[in-house]
């Protein structure tokens, strides 16, 4: 009796155990420049081309780097991403929120008014897809660069989307899992979300070619 009692609770704790460590809370810092290595397979496995995709014939390593484990916790949005970011042209970041687009989750953008017109800006891309955008109505730079993910992973820090960040910047990104830290993040864009509504414009906001 006593013998199966203690088997019974050790084999609660031991699920119990188990259970906090697959809820651990996400910590990750990354940083950057990143070497190189492909992320074609991962972003093809995440557009679901039915089965598992081809190698991809590229000479690039297919070992996780800084930029490869910034696209997991990207596509691993289930149902809503708020992007708020001064640059965005990295095609491969431009790919993946097209990915999360066509999947059904709820993307919503907010970026510098004077950078998303840029040359290589993955801006218009997203627009023509419906993906809600809106900019900075006022003078000064919009320039967060912040994702929050399901309303509960928060990826931030010093890194633009762009290629040249990513590859030959010194940048730096943290990925946390925390409500404390998450909500005051969440909080500032739907202030500027607001802020950028574009029945508030002005006559002489900027305003790019795809608005």
């Amino acid at each position: 009796m006593r013998a199966g009692l203690a088997l019974g609770l050790g084999l609660g704790l031991a699920l119990l155990l188990a259970a906090r460590r697959r809820r651990r809370a996400v910590r990750e810092v990354l940083f950057f420049p990143s070497r190189h290595c492909c992320t074609e397979e991962l972003l093809a496995e995440a557009e679901g081309r039915g089965g598992r995709p081809a190698p991809c014939p590229c000479p690039l390593p297919r070992a996780d780097c800084s930029f490869s484990r910034l696209l997991r916790r990207l596509l691993s949005a289930r149902r809503s991403l708020e992007l708020c970011l001064f640059a965005f042209s990295s095609p491969e970041l431009g790919r993946a929120v097209c990915v999360l687009h066509r999947r059904g989750v709820r993307v919503r953008v907010v970026t510098d008014s004077q950078y998303m017109a840029l040359r290589g800006s993955q801006i218009g891309v997203l627009r023509l897809l419906g993906i809600q955008v809106r900019h900075n109505q006022d003078v000064a730079f919009m320039h967060h660069k912040f994702a929050i993910v399901d309303k509960k992973l928060l990826i931030t820090g010093s890194l633009n989307w762009t290629v040249e960040a990513i590859h030959s910047n010194r940048e730096n990104v943290v990925i946390m899992e925390d409500a404390e830290y998450v909500r005051p993040f969440l909080d500032e864009f739907e202030r500027i979300w607001e802020e950028c509504n574009p029945v508030l414009s002005t006559p002489n906001c900027h305003r790019c070619l795809a608005c």
